[in-house]
């Protein structure tokens, strides 16, 4: 058999070995490539940063003027969208989406829900009742501007039906933000406990809703108990799934109607979905049908450190088992040098030095990204915090 000097037999194959001058021309373009992909993955962590909303409200008095500078303000300093509370007149977020169009951003109309002032279309029998008999209608808990209606009433998923859905016809929306989506505080967060005068160790019927006629029948007729007649309905776990049921079902049915018009539905919520909300507000979030979920994680609230904020950002993401986003909800200090001296909890907030560790716990345990509340209420010394903070990439860490 034949020799072959300058091959290599392997496999019935034959290969002819490099020489020294080839595989040096190998080398170098592979070295090349890999330096081109070094570059571009040091390009990309250069570009990133971490998705960022505002919830903003408006426009007051301002001019388009006035408003193009806000919002491209908003826009270089690290905004992707606003989630901009603008009343109830579709024009107003013609005018303001196209403005915020033009700066780049997302613009979600940010709207309260169940939250209603009185009007002609709103009937007063549509409106919660407490379990001392009581309807916010007239008689409200904590505040004069806590008159929530009932999401039992035909009328109420009618009304809002209408109002979101006439919104949800303007070009500019991207989307629809439900807010006050619940019903009203049966216990407070922690912190506003001393600012209202309470003690809210249990369940009291002044902030138990709802007690209306409906209620009390369909809760009856589907389970056989008069919820009228037990001593204390906060031990009867059926009486609480009906109502976050009845929350839920309000939020899936608006869902379909806005979704229908090819717009986004998502939500600002409280912290959890099990360790606060649903006991506090009857908010079972995870079974919403929503686009995005935005827990308001307002850690002064609760009287917690920004270090929570991770916390319940961590259970909301499990909650949801990836199944949507969940933007982290971040409360900011308007007067960062006066904190320690203000009574209203209303005022307190993350102070500059604790919001990159607020956005790195949200960050870390599975946030999509954070929203704002508010940008206006930012200080220069948050803005200099949040830039360094955002252009970070940060490695999630949360078990599935």
């Amino acid at each position: 058999m034949p020799t072959i000097p300058k091959a290599l037999l392997a496999n019935n194959k034959i290969f002819y070995p490099l020489d020294f001058g080839t595989m040096k021309k190998l080398l170098t373009l592979l070295s090349l490539v890999f330096l081109i992909s070094c570059s571009v993955e040091q390009k990309k962590l250069r570009n990133y940063k971490v998705p960022v909303y505002g919830w903003l409200g408006g426009p007051g008095q301002k001019t388009d003027q006035e408003l193009e500078e806000q919002f491209s303000d908003l826009k270089n300093r690290g905004i992707d969208g606003l989630m901009y509370n603008g009343g109830q007149n579709p024009e107003t977020y013609k005018r303001v989406g196209r403005i915020a169009k033009k700066a780049g951003l997302e613009f979600h109309a940010w709207i309260p829900t169940m939250n209603q002032s009185p009007r002609p279309e709103l009937k007063p029998e549509w409106y919660a009742v407490n379990g001392k008999g009581e309807s916010a209608f007239d008689k409200p808990a904590y505040v004069s501007y806590y008159k929530f209606l009932c999401p039992n009433r035909p009328g109420t998923f009618e009304f809002l039906a209408k109002m979101y859905g006439g919104i949800a016809d303007v070009k500019e929306v991207d989307g629809i933000h439900l807010d006050y989506i619940r019903f009203p505080d049966v216990i407070l967060a922690r912190g506003l406990w001393d600012k209202y005068g309470l003690v809210m160790d249990r369940e009291y019927p002044d902030y138990d809703y709802c007690y209306c006629d409906k209620c009390v029948h369909d809760f009856k007729e589907k389970t056989g108990v008069d919820i009228k007649t037990v001593e204390d309905p906060s031990q009867v776990q059926e009486w609480k799934q009906f109502r976050y049921d009845l929350i839920t079902g309000i939020v899936n049915r608006l869902s379909e109607k806005i979704r229908s018009k090819g717009k986004k539905l998502n939500a600002a919520v409280f912290p959890g979905p099990n360790s606060v909300a649903k006991k506090i507000v009857r908010q079972e979030w995870d079974k919403w049908d929503l686009d995005a979920v935005y827990p308001m994680n307002y850690n002064d609230f609760y009287l917690e450190g920004p270090e929570w904020v991770g916390e319940v950002t961590r259970e909301g993401v499990q909650a949801l088992n990836n199944r949507i986003p969940l933007y982290s909800g971040l409360f900011i200090c308007p007067n960062p040098e006066n904190k320690t001296e203000e009574n209203d909890p209303e005022n307190h907030g993350l102070i500059p030095s604790e919001l990159g560790t607020a956005i790195q716990v949200s960050m870390e345990h599975g946030a999509a990204g954070i929203c704002l509340f508010t940008p206006n209420r930012m200080t220069e010394a948050h803005w200099v915090e949040f830039e360094k903070a955002i252009r970070k990439k940060y490695k999630v860490t949360a078990s599935k």
